[in-house]
């Protein structure tokens, strides 16, 4: 058995010792009212030592049910030694315990203590205490409504799953007309599209949504300033974060949320109000609320997820009926209405600046003709990204670098990038250097009307005004369709600035995967949309033979 060494049984025996009865006892820690989430923290255990004469708690503890009995002793030392206000540092005459292997375990470590160690059956100060605890725990508001929260924490998984972050961006607006619970339409704001902060707001007022998006924009620099226009929102919200598994702090703070199993997303649902704050507790009427708003938007986004994919913000208004979950007699479903907000939307992003068309440089596009003799047939191509480190360090290396002024936002610069061999991306180089430069990257539809098949055109515009062809892509393949959406969000948030790198290497180890010694040349430019090209539909012409 594990004993004091002496020099500390000498110090605690210079300790006063008065004539009291201390009770001591270990329990769990539970509350009938515990949710699932909350069960895993309920498994703690208590320790408590109470002088029973003077009816104060000395020493107390919360510890894993997995250590063993020395922690009894660690918190008596303390509640000897350093007990709680206003008891003074003490040793007791008499301790009294209700579990014979505390008090054999006890008897044999403070024998030469001079402290007797008792069994009884009851502890009725600590039985009085524990109860208390108990009613606290029961007290307690959980998170969620319990007839609510399995389903709501459903719903928050099969939102994650349908990633409405990855094709609305969180100034498209959708309205949720609900009327009932005193609540007429609310305004759903998707946030993710960044890859920082996932989750969906629920704005009760198109006033509070807007109001809260000038105030960002005037005090984007000030902390102070974001968290009051922050808990001056009105809205429910449904957030995601990671689930506190790390406790050594060696949690990678860039890692995506979105690269995480499933296991690891934590929803939290919760309510803003300027004169309540925030909280992260949903109340009977709100969890409805919230039901039938996340149940209509995972239907809408189910129906529509093909046409919210689209560059334009489509006009699309949809009803639905949506059953109540524990419905009560007078009501058992709830009509809902979504629109998207086309309107809103514009007003939005020419609120923060983010219509990165240039209507004097863009909206009219004169050019010579459409090419497609640029870039070498047999070239490797990729639509991705490069990180802002990346990108200066790039600049740096490359033979030829044609620079801009880029918003660096987001997780890095947009490119294209063509790999060929060393030869044949020198002429490519000298081809854009002769035309003038490159001034921007376009996506266009197109179409062959032989078969029917549609195609998503890539093409590069060089300053002298020529469209040049650099890659022809299926409208429906899934591949293309997602690395483009990935485009389009960080093309947003570099106000519409993007690149493109020619680079060697198209035979050797690097295939496929250049390192900046094999990049040759950096071109930076503008992103355009094909509304900003106004070419339509560019349609493939069957060529004539002539006998």
């Amino acid at each position: 058995m594990t004993s004091f060494n002496r020099s500390t049984s000498r110090r605690l025996k210079k300790l006063t010792q008065i004539p009291s009865i201390w009770e001591g006892d270990r329990r769990p820690l539970s509350s009938s009212q515990a949710q699932p989430r909350d069960a895993e923290e309920s498994k703690g255990e208590c320790i408590l030592w109470v002088d029973g004469s003077q009816g104060i708690v000395r020493g107390m503890d919360v510890v894993s049910p997995s250590l063993g009995l020395e922690a009894i002793v660690r918190t008596l030392m303390r509640a000897m030694e350093h007990p709680h206000s206003p008891a003074k540092p003490a040793r007791p005459q008499r301790i009294v315990v209700r579990d014979r292997e505390i008090q054999f375990y006890l008897r044999g470590v403070l024998q030469d203590l001079d402290i007797a160690v008792d069994y009884v059956a009851e502890l009725p100060l600590i039985d009085e205490l524990f109860r208390s605890f108990a009613d606290i725990l029961d007290s307690q508001i959980p998170d969620l409504p319990p007839q609510y929260a399995q389903i709501l924490n459903e719903q928050a998984f099969a939102v994650w799953e349908a990633a409405p972050w990855n094709f609305l961006e969180e100034q498209q607006i959708l309205s949720i007309e609900i009327n009932k619970w005193d609540v007429g339409t609310l305004y759903a704001s998707v946030m993710g599209m960044l890859g920082m902060e996932y989750g969906i707001l629920l704005y009760r007022s198109q006033d509070s949504l807007k109001r809260f998006r000038a105030d960002v924009l005037q005090d984007e620099e000030s902390i102070q300033g974001l968290e009051e226009a922050f808990l001056k929102q009105d809205c429910l919200f449904l957030t995601f974060d990671q689930v506190d598994e790390n406790e050594d702090g060696d949690e990678d703070e860039d890692e995506d949320l979105a690269d995480l199993p499933l296991s690891e997303i934590e929803p939290t649902f919760g309510n803003i109000h300027p004169l309540e704050g925030l909280r992260s507790v949903l109340y009977d009427e709100e969890a409805l609320v919230m039901y039938v708003a996340i149940e209509s938007l995972i239907r809408f986004i189910r129906d529509y997820r093909h046409q919210l994919y689209e560059e334009d913000f489509p006009t699309i208004n949809r009803r639905y009926r949506i059953s109540l979950p524990n419905p009560d007699e007078a009501t058992k479903s709830v009509p809902v209405t979504v629109s998207t907000m086309p309107e809103l939307a514009a007003e939005l992003e020419e609120m923060a600046g983010l219509d990165i068309s240039d209507e004097d440089e863009f909206d009219s596009p004169e050019f010579h003709t459409l090419r497609d003799d640029l870039i070498p047939e047999d070239s490797f191509l990729s639509l991705g990204v490069i990180s802002w480190e990346t990108l200066k360090s790039l600049r740096q290396e490359v033979n030829y670098y044609a620079g801009k002024e880029i918003n660096q936002a987001g997780d890095g610069l947009p490119v294209i990038l063509i790999q060929t061999s060393r030869p044949k991306a020198k002429t490519v180089i000298e081809n854009i250097q002769a035309a003038g430069g490159l001034k921007a990257i376009c996506f266009n539809p197109g179409a062959n009307p032989l078969d029917g098949e549609q195609y998503d055109l890539g093409l590069l515009q060089t300053e002298n005004g020529d469209l040049f062809l650099f890659g022809e892509f299926e409208d429906q393949d899934p591949i293309h369709i997602e690395a483009r959406q990935k485009w389009n969000q960080r093309c947003h948030y570099t106000s519409g600035y993007c690149g493109l790198i020619i680079a060697k290497g198209l035979t050797g180890a690097a295939r496929g995967n250049p390192q900046l010694k094999d990049m040759m040349a950096l071109f930076e430019a503008r992103s355009l949309s094909s509304q900003d090209l106004g070419l339509g539909i560019l349609q493939l012409m069957p060529q004539l033979e002539i006998e």
